[in-house]
């Protein structure tokens, strides 16, 4: 088993922000300056083409560390950020940028189904081994409640699989607009979990009721549907329930 390796840290306005590496794997984690040990847990997925730090990420990250004293990571997904592309990864942007030059969405879905599902199944047990490194640590232990927060777009097909088999995650937000598999759909029914679901309502790639049938496929007893005006790019937090991990996952000095 790889060990975790911080490779840089800094600190502002409370909050301190760790880069690290587990085995080739690049990810950060932002926790509080001072505050007690085993807070909880929040993990984040960025969308396709982006990266850990992508901007939107990291103030939701922020936040998150200064409104609630939670811990949170981010990991580069396979053949983003600061990640080698695989030969896989180049054919599937390359195939990605020509169906979207040509308006052509049929073939632009079925690149991304294939292409994001291989994502999701190199990236999940990634995701796995990061959480027992950082359980591993004095700071974090498995006390610490787990939430995924901010899954968006490729976020989220990584997110679903990765909290319908790891039973340690026990809250999430997802959210965006993405193609959605029958394999997708499998996870999500597996899902019991209490869940908060952004829906950007006016997606230029992808047509909204394959993310309403993702919702309506959580098997969760406790799920909430957020629809706010946006494009694929565009996920508006208006209206959302800035509470929900701070219920499910409690406070930080628990």
């Amino acid at each position: 088993m790889h060990s975790l390796h911080f490779t840089s840290e800094t600190s502002s306005n409370g909050v301190v922000e760790r880069d690290f590496v587990l085995g080739e794997v690049p990810g950060v984690l932002w926790s509080p300056t001072a505050g007690p040990a085993h807070a909880p847990l929040v993990l984040m997925g960025h969308g396709g083409g982006l990266h850990k730090k992508t901007p939107a990420l990291k103030a939701r990250a922020l936040d998150t560390v200064t409104t609630w004293g939670y811990t949170v990571v981010a990991l580069d997904a396979p053949g983003h950020g600061d990640r080698p592309r695989t030969a896989e990864d180049e054919q599937a942007r390359a195939a990605l940028g020509q169906a979207r030059a040509a308006g052509d969405n049929a073939l632009f879905e079925s690149v991304s189904l294939r292409y994001v599902t291989s994502l999701a199944e190199r990236a999940v047990p990634e995701w796995q081994t990061t959480l027992d490194a950082l359980q591993a640590l004095p700071g974090i232990g498995t006390a610490a409640p787990i939430g995924y927060g901010g899954g968006i777009s490729m976020g989220t097909a990584i997110g679903v699989p990765l909290t319908a088999v790891d039973p340690r995650i026990t809250a999430a937000v997802f959210g965006g607009g993405f193609f959605v598999s029958e394999a997708l759909l499998e996870a999500a029914g597996r899902i019991t979990v209490p869940v908060q679901f952004l829906l950007p309502w006016d997606d230029e790639h992808v047509d909204r009721h394959s993310a309403l049938a993702l919702f309506d496929a959580f098997a969760s007893t406790e799920k909430t549907l957020h629809a706010n005006p946006g494009d694929h790019r565009i996920i508006r937090w208006v209206g959302v329930d800035k509470e929900f991990l701070a219920r499910h996952l409690g406070p930080a000095s628990s």
